[in-house]
């Protein structure tokens, strides 16, 4: 009865246009006062405890350091990056695009960032060169799910929070299905672009991959900074999601500077000799493989990086002023050292202005307004967890499962029809939190592996962010195209059904998620 009751009443508040963190919570307050033997205390110390989960302070954090890093910058550099690598084939573009969301998702842990950051600069440019806007809106809608299943992943916190498991576990878990799921899409796009006869590229040549690449590392090496430090024990996911969120405010007020108070300042001033150019570059470049070996050393436990990343710093400078600078390397040299002086200067005078710029002020706020909306749900769907769990509905649905013989597969099956329906019309956190509750204990149970059920979800809530009428993702191609809903559905379906294929083989494959994993942390353990 107490079953029945909770889900209709959360269905029916939902259908009336309720919101669905309300719909959870009223619903099972509801429960709880009328029809269950559970104290009204619980309510609040279940609403207390969910707010002070640890793993989910990863989320703020992660939210913030996508604001900062959701800049045209940072953007336009993937993309220049991802069209010098695979620009050159039929369908180039369109392949550069999936390539550059996939790099972006490693950064921002959202669909929807992935798809404005992205697609507001590629759509455009694949108009440009030939491509329907309908065959680039479809791209970009499908290409921006990748934003939840390649690490760093705020709906994997989200399924980690609901299920105790391990966050690093689940980005381990990712990165093959991650990286699957976006060659999935380019094969697909290069077999429509040779039907089609879609434009290629010019090849640029390696110089240009290698020049687009050092523009775009300060971004990439995030990605570096994320996983290396969590996977080297330097930092829980929770302190990775602070330590990103610093360094994408560094990078995009001081490295890039693309926002802030530098937004107009180059660090290349017009007027200035080639000599301060080129010795400043030297600079930058040996610093930086510096700082790079000396941290990757200090992931790795490695006593002797700083004197090795001393030695390579110095040979770079060295190398790039005799390569560039000739016979006026140490003149070079030292303008360059001028000019980067008063760079440094000027990064001094700016840092503390840069905390209350304009600019920062509109991430912070927006990363809040974010942030408040997700917990505000995650927190409704724990309490709905909590009535579940008291009134042992998982249980007893574990225990019909079993008695009709439910093997693995089928309930598998069963798991991916539920989420795809539930996906039509849910958001994806929400969904979640309600459905891993209920399936979380079945699947132990019947011996599937708690991380691959995750990424089995996380897959599923891909697809569901671009299936209608709820599919997020189509909202915001809608929104940065200009074109309908409807238009922009039909151009996304035959990039969906890549994607179900995917889920087929992930599902039902096991090594696909575990493989990772399972060599650097090892299985996870079934509480």
């Amino acid at each position: 009865m107490e079953t029945l009751t909770l889900f209709i009443l959360v269905f029916t508040l939902m259908l009336i246009g309720v919101p669905i963190a309300v719909s959870l919570g009223l619903s099972s307050v509801l429960v709880i006062a009328f029809l269950s033997t559970d104290s009204m205390s619980s309510v609040a110390l279940q609403l207390f405890t969910a707010s002070q989960n640890y793993t989910l302070l990863a989320i703020p954090f992660f939210i913030l350091a996508s604001t900062f890093m959701t800049t045209g910058g940072v953007a336009r550099r993937m993309i220049d990056f991802a069209i010098a690598s695979v620009g050159h084939f039929r369908g180039g573009l369109a392949m550069a695009s999936v390539l550059a969301c996939m790099l972006f998702a490693a950064l921002s842990g959202s669909s929807p960032a992935t798809v404005v950051a992205i697609g507001s600069l590629s759509i455009v440019g694949m108009e440009r060169i030939g491509y329907t806007k309908d065959f680039a809106a479809g791209i970009i809608a499908n290409a921006g799910t990748l934003g939840i299943l390649i690490p760093p992943s705020i709906t994997m916190v989200v399924y980690a929070a609901a299920t105790d498991v391990s966050v690093g576990r689940m980005f381990l878990a990712g990165v093959i299905p991650g990286i699957m799921a976006g060659l999935s899409l380019m094969v697909a796009i290069y077999i429509m672009a040779r039907v089609r006869n879609l434009p290629a590229g010019e090849w640029m040549g390696v110089g240009h991959l290698v020049n687009s690449g050092k523009n775009a590392g300060l971004g990439l090496f995030l990605i570096v900074l994320i996983l290396g430090g969590i996977y080297g024990g330097v930092f829980t996911p929770t302190e990775a999601a602070a330590v990103a969120a610093v360094y994408a405010f560094l990078v995009a007020n001081f490295g890039y500077r693309d926002s802030g108070p530098l937004a107009d300042k180059s660090w290349e001033p017009e007027g200035i000799s080639d000599n301060a150019r080129t010795g400043q570059r030297a600079i930058l470049y040996g610093l930086c493989l510096a700082i790079v070996i000396v941290v990757i050393g200090a992931f790795m436990r490695q006593a002797h990086t700083p004197v090795a990343g001393l030695f390579v710093g110095i040979g770079t400078i060295a190398a790039y002023l005799l390569l560039r600078g000739r016979t006026s390397a140490v003149p070079a040299l030292a303008s360059g050292a001028g000019l980067f002086g008063r760079n440094i200067a000027l990064t001094a005078r700016a840092f503390f202005p840069a905390l209350v710029a304009p600019d920062t002020s509109r991430a912070f706020v927006e990363a809040a307004r974010t942030t408040v909306m997700l917990m505000f749900i995650i927190v409704n769907a724990m309490l709905f967890a909590h009535v579940l769990t008291s009134e042992r509905i998982p249980q007893a649905i574990t225990a019909w499962m079993l008695e009709y013989g439910f093997t693995p597969i089928t309930f598998l099956i069963a798991v991916n029809i539920l989420l795809l329906i539930g996906g039509q019309f849910m958001e994806p956190s929400g969904l979640l939190l309600i459905v891993a509750p209920v399936v979380f204990p079945i699947a132990v149970e019947l011996g599937i592996d708690p991380i691959h059920l995750g990424i089995i979800m996380v897959v599923n809530m891909e697809i569901g962010m671009i299936t209608p009428p709820i599919g997020l993702n189509l909202f915001v191609t809608s929104g940065i195209t200009g074109m309908s809903l409807v238009r922009v559905v039909k151009a996304a379906t035959p990039f969906v059904l890549v994607l179900f294929g995917f889920l087929i083989l992930v599902t039902y494959v096991p090594a696909i998620s575990t493989t990772l994993p399972y060599a650097i942390m090892g299985p996870e353990p079934v509480h």
